[in-house]
C-alpha cells in the first residue's frame, strides 16, 4: 500500500457540499421558466421524432428493415437528452426479457461508450481540482479516454509512485443540467399523481426526489470515495468480491483516482469463457453478494449495470462505481428476511403485514381481502412453477395488483427493485436460463441455519414452528435446499445450533424439541431418522465429536444438565 492510501480524506478534502434540495431548485426555476419551456420542448420534441419513425416504419412495412436503424437512434436520443435520460438507458439496457434485442445491444453502449469531452478539458480540471501539473502526479496518463459515461470519462494512467490507476474525471456543467431534468420530472410526477391510481400516485414525487437525491451524491466524488471503502469493509470476508483502492491525495469533487481493474464486463461470455471460468459460477457470485448487500450490510450497489461489474480472472467479481449507493435501517432488513421467511412457510396472512411494515401497504389497509390475492401470485411461483420464479414474474404480477389493491411502491424500495432487477438481468444476459430461486433458496436456507445472530435465530424458530408444533419437514427441506450449494459445510451450522441449544438463550428451543421429540407420547424416531440420512455424509464422527467437544466448552455444566433430565424421560415406542 503506498502512503498515498494513507491519507484521510478528511484531511486533504472538505466534507461533500453537493445536496440535492426539490425546494431550492424549483425557487430556482419558477423565476426562470424560459429555461424549463425550452427543455420540454427539446425532450418532447426529441421523443416525438423517435416515436414517429417507429410508426412510420410501421405504415409502410418496413420495421423490420430499419430496426438496427430505430435501435440507433432511440441511443442517440438518449445521449443527446443528458445524463438523466442516459441513466435510464442504462437502466434498460440491463432487462432482456424486456427489451428487444436490438435496441439492447445498443442501450448497452450508453454503459461506458458515450461520447467523451475534451481530453485537454479534462486535463485543466484535473489540475484546477488537484492543484497540481499532471506531470507530477501521473508517470503516465492515456491521451484519450478509456471509457465514457453518463457522468464522467476514465483515463488509464500511472502515479509518479508506480501504482496503475484509473483516473475518473467528471463531466463539466453537470449540475445545471440535472437540476433542469430533475425539476420537469417531478413537476410531471405531481401533475400525473391526481389522475393515477392513489396507490401508483401516492408516492411518485418521492421516487423522483429519491433518485435526485441519489443522482447528487452520484456526482460527487468524494461520496463515492467513502462508499467504496464502506463496501470494501463490509466484504473483507469474501474473497469472491473485488473493490479498488482509493487514492484520496488524487481525488477531489470532481477527480477520483482509484486502483486499475483488469477483467471482463458480465455481458461479455466469450472472453469470460476463454478465461477459463465458469459464467453459472460468476452468476452465483454476483446474486449471493447481491444478496448479502440487502440482507446482511444493508449496504448496497444501486446501480450494478455491466460497465460497473468485472469478472476476473481470479475468479472474483470486481465492483466499481459506486456513486448510486443507499442504507437499510435494521428493521428493514429484518423485515426483509421476515418476508421470505413467510414466504418459505407460506403464510401469507403474515406477509401482508410484513408489506403493512415496509410501507407497501397503510396502516389503515384491510389487508384480508388481500391475503387470497398474494396466494395466487406467490404460491405458483413457490411451488409447481418454482422453476420460473423471477423478479420480472413478480414484479408483472404485482404491477397488476396494485391496480385492484392499495399496493404502492415506497420511495427507499424503487433502488432496492431496480438494483435486483438490474442484476437479474445482468444474469440472464450470462445465462437466459438463469432462475435466481436457484442460488437465493440455498443462501436463505444457510442464513436461517447458521443463525449467527438472535434476529435470525429467532427467524429460523418462525420457520421451524407453526402453532407450537415443530415443522420436521420443513428442517428436512431446508437442510437440501442449503445442501445444494456443494459448498455448503453444515458443520459449523450444526456446532453454532448445539451452542445456541444449550446456552440460556436456548431454553424456549429445548422445550419445543423435547415436546416434538416426545408428541404423540412417543419419540420420533422415523424423523430424527430422516433428517440423519439427510446429514450423514456431512456429519462424520470424527469432525462431529471434535465440534460436539468445542461446543461444550463454550457453556457451563449447569447448561448441559438442564437437558438432561428431558432427555432421560423419553420413552421410544
Amino acid at each position: 500500500m503506498s502512503k498515498h492510501q494513507l491519507v484521510s480524506p478528511d484531511q486533504q478534502i472538505g466534507e461533500p457540499q453537493r445536496r440535492y434540495d426539490s425546494k431550492e431548485i424549483a425557487q430556482y426555476y419558477r423565476s426562470r421558466l424560459w429555461l424549463v419551456i425550452e427543455r420540454a420542448i427539446t425532450v418532447v420534441w426529441l421523443f416525438a421524432q423517435f416515436l414517429v419513425s417507429l410508426k412510420w416504419d410501421e405504415w409502410l412495412n418496413q420495421a423490420e428493415r430499419n430496426k438496427l436503424k430505430r435501435a440507433v437512434h432511440l441511443r442517440q436520443t438518449l445521449t443527446e437528452l443528458g445524463p438523466t435520460f442516459i441513466k435510464v438507458g442504462q437502466a434498460l439496457s440491463t432487462r432482456p426479457d424486456l427489451i428487444r434485442k436490438d435496441f439492447l445491444e445498443e442501450l448497452v453502449k450508453l454503459q461506458d461508450q458515450l461520447p467523451p469531452f475534451d481530453t485537454e478539458l479534462a486535463f485543466s480540471i484535473i489540475e484546477s481540482e488537484l492543484g497540481r501539473p499532471i506531470s507530477e502526479m501521473y508517470s503516465q496518463i492515456s491521451e484519450a479516454p478509456v471509457a465514457a459515461a453518463s457522468l464522467g470519462q476514465v483515463y488509464h494512467a500511472y502515479l509518479i509512485t508506480g501504482e496503475e490507476v484509473a483516473v475518473k474525471v467528471q463531466r463539466p456543467n453537470l449540475e445545471p443540467i440535472i437540476t433542469l431534468d430533475l425539476y420537469l420530472m417531478r413537476w410531471l410526477a405531481s401533475w400525473l399523481a391526481p389522475w393515477l391510481p392513489l396507490n401508483l400516485g401516492h408516492d411518485l414525487t418521492l421516487i423522483v426526489d429519491e433518485f435526485g437525491t441519489k443522482l447528487f451524491e452520484e456526482i460527487d466524488y468524494i461520496n463515492e470515495g467513502h462508499n467504496a471503502e464502506k463496501f470494501a469493509s463490509n466484504f473483507q470476508d469474501d474473497p469472491t468480491v473485488k473493490v479498488p483502492l482509493i487514492y484520496w491525495s488524487y481525488s477531489s469533487q470532481s477527480v477520483l483516482t482509484l486502483e486499475w481493474i483488469k477483467g471482463f464486463k458480465l455481458t461479455d461470455t466469450a472472453s469470460i469463457r476463454e478465461a477459463g471460468l465458469d459464467p453459472n459460477t460468476v452468476i452465483k457470485i454476483g446474486v449471493i453478494s447481491g444478496l448479502r448487500q440487502l440482507l446482511e450490510h444493508g449496504f448496497f450497489h444501486a446501480d450494478p449495470h455491466p460497465g460497473n461489474l468485472f469478472a476476473l480472472a481470479d475468479g472474483r467479481m470486481a465492483y466499481i462505481d459506486f456513486g448510486m449507493m443507499d442504507q437499510l435501517e435494521q428493521h428493514t432488513k429484518e423485515a426483509l428476511v421476515s418476508a421470505v421467511v413467510h414466504l418459505i412457510n407460506k403464510d401469507y396472512l403474515e406477509l401482508a403485514a410484513i408489506f403493512v411494515k415496509l410501507g407497501f401497504l397503510t396502516p389503515e389497509t384491510d389487508i384480508m381481502p388481500i391475503v387470497p390475492a398474494l396466494e395466487m401470485v406467490l404460491g405458483e411461483a413457490i411451488d409447481e412453477k418454482v422453476g420460473d420464479f423471477n423478479f420480472k414474474t413478480i414484479t408483472d404480477k404485482f404491477s397488476e395488483l396494485m391496480y385492484d389493491y392499495p399496493f404502492r411502491v415506497p420511495a427507499k424500495f424503487a433502488l432496492i427493485i431496480r438494483s435486483l432487477v438490474t442484476q437479474e438481468g445482468l444474469a440472464l444476459s450470462l445465462n437466459p436460463n438463469f432462475k435466481i430461486v436457484e442460488v437465493s433458496y440455498p443462501y436463505v436456507a444457510q442464513r436461517l441455519l447458521s443463525g449467527e445472530s438472535p434476529q435470525m435465530r429467532r427467524r429460523l424458530l418462525e420457520v421451524l414452528f407453526k402453532g407450537g408444533q415443530f415443522r420436521w419437514e420443513r428442517l428436512e427441506g431446508m437442510i437440501a435446499i442449503a445442501r445444494s450449494d456443494q459448498n455448503f459445510d453444515l458443520l459449523p451450522t450444526a456446532q453454532l445450533g448445539l451452542q445456541y441449544l444449550l446456552s440460556d438463550e436456548g431454553k424456549f428451543l429445548r422445550r419445543q424439541l423435547v415436546i416434538a421429540l416426545t408428541e404423540d407420547n412417543r419419540l420420533h424416531t422415523e424423523e430424527v431418522q430422516r433428517l440423519w440420512e439427510l446429514v450423514k455424509d456431512d456429519l462424520q464422527p470424527g469432525r462431529l465429536l471434535s465440534a460436539a467437544l468445542s461446543s461444550l466448552k463454550e457453556v457451563s455444566t449447569e447448561g448441559i444438565a438442564t437437558i438432561l433430565p428431558p432427555v432421560a424421560a423419553f420413552k421410544i415406542q
